[in-house]
């Protein structure tokens, strides 16, 4: 069998590259049922990604981003600033 060789940070198309994880995502305006799945190398960068394609966006500067890790099922609130796209946590 031959083996073809990767560039270094890359996968094979049948394994997630390890840098990469999946979450869910959604709008805390927005009920959980429309959560979108990610894949991003982090639960700030999961929630920056989804506010990156969110169609419904609210009138507020800043919106509320709830993300769930699929594999721990562990969860993060941050707060996004729609005009910088900074992320922090909620308080």
């Amino acid at each position: 069998m031959t083996q073809t060789a990767q560039s270094p940070g890359t996968a094979s198309p049948e394994t997630p590259s390890p840098e990469f994880r999946s979450f869910s995502v959604h709008a805390r305006h927005i009920d959980a049922h429309h959560a979108r799945v990610v894949e991003e190398a982090s639960f700030e960068a999961a929630a920056v990604a989804y506010v990156e394609d969110l169609h419904d966006l609210p009138a507020d500067d800043e919106i509320r981003i709830i993300v769930r890790e699929v594999a721990s099922g562990h969860e993060h609130c941050f707060v996004v600033d729609l005009h910088t796209g900074d992320a922090a946590p909620c308080a």
